[in-house]
């Protein structure tokens, strides 16, 4: 700011400057029905973590739901499902499809630069063969930097949620820290930085912002997904073990994507997803942080080991 050096400048000339526009309230995801509730005990104030101690096995519990959340956008539904990399099929080689995703979450939060370099280019040798074709009911392209966005994004969300029944609810200022390297998870493919939200608070504008239009699968998708929700494509088990799986995936989607996926949820479905969480968080702490995190690192020594052997990472 430049002082007026003008001799007769008096301070009523400041009357004549329009005050500040208001700070615009908040959008609350949650509210929208965007994000699902957390009722976890709040944190203490003085407990700080990063995204780096998202890294935890039980987290992983959310990655079904997740999954559904990333393909209920119909571009990147048909993305997956017509794709010609069978390699990468969830359904046909769901331990490889597994790996691979774990892997590149911990490349993207754990990775040196190098990892990230070598799992792009690897990942964007699968990415460039999948794009829509002439009889393709969407247009898509699994290069495309907003569907990739919208990816990321769900993945980012998926830790938070997990870290928060797992550790306690943040506040602002803990959220801020936990979200401030966030952007890897976008930015470690084609999401360019200045592309990625600068804080907390325009992340969940644009969150809004993007569901209220993506969140559109058509009859053909949900059938895909409801194999997912159900666990039934691993085969004939029991129906408990199917039934808790399909009891967790409809906890961790929020509102607007349990309705878009015609999931009915009842108060009493949340108290119960909320009990076993709390019951998850209290025994998550006597668990070693070794342990908790040992998957990531042991993906992350198999890649480097592939590298050095020249083996495919994807």
């Amino acid at each position: 700011m430049t002082l007026s050096a003008e001799p007769h400048a008096t301070p009523a000339a400041a009357t004549d400057t329009a005050p500040p526009a208001p700070a615009a309230h908040p959008v609350d995801p949650v509210a929208e029905g965007y994000r699902i509730t957390i009722t976890a005990p709040a944190r203490p104030a003085h407990v700080l973590t990063t995204l780096t101690d998202a890294m935890d096995v039980t987290s992983l519990a959310a990655g079904a739901a997740n999954v559904v959340m990333q393909l209920v956008n119909k571009p990147v539904a048909y993305g997956v499902m017509e794709s010609p990399v069978d390699s990468g099929s969830l359904y046909k080689h769901p331990v490889k499809r597994t790996r691979t995703t774990i892997s590149y979450l911990a490349v993207a939060v754990l990775g040196t630069p190098e990892d990230k370099a070598r799992y792009r280019e690897a990942v964007n040798t699968a990415h460039r063969q999948v794009r829509s074709t002439a009889s393709s009911p969407v247009k898509y392209n699994a290069m495309d930097r907003g569907l990739q966005l919208w990816v990321a994004m769900c993945l980012y969300i998926g830790y938070e949620d997990t870290h928060q029944l797992l550790r306690g609810r943040m506040n602002r200022e803990q959220r801020a820290l936990f979200y401030r390297d966030a952007a890897p998870l976008g930015t470690t493919l084609q999401v360019p930085a200045d592309l990625w939200p600068a804080t907390p608070e325009e992340f969940d504008a644009k969150w809004v912002e993007l569901c209220a239009t993506r969140i559109n699968p058509d009859e053909t998708a949900r059938t895909y997904l409801r194999q997912l929700v159900d666990f039934t494509f691993v085969g004939n088990l029991p129906e408990p073990i199917k039934a808790f799986n399909r009891f967790q995936n409809a906890g961790f989607l929020a509102p607007k994507f349990r309705e878009a996926m015609e999931i009915e949820w009842t108060a009493r479905d949340q108290r119960r997803f909320d009990a076993f969480w709390r019951l998850v968080a209290l025994s998550n702490r006597f668990t070693p942080l070794a342990l908790r995190r040992l998957p990531y690192h042991l993906l992350l020594a198999d890649l480097r080991l592939r590298a050095k052997f020249g083996r495919r990472l994807v």
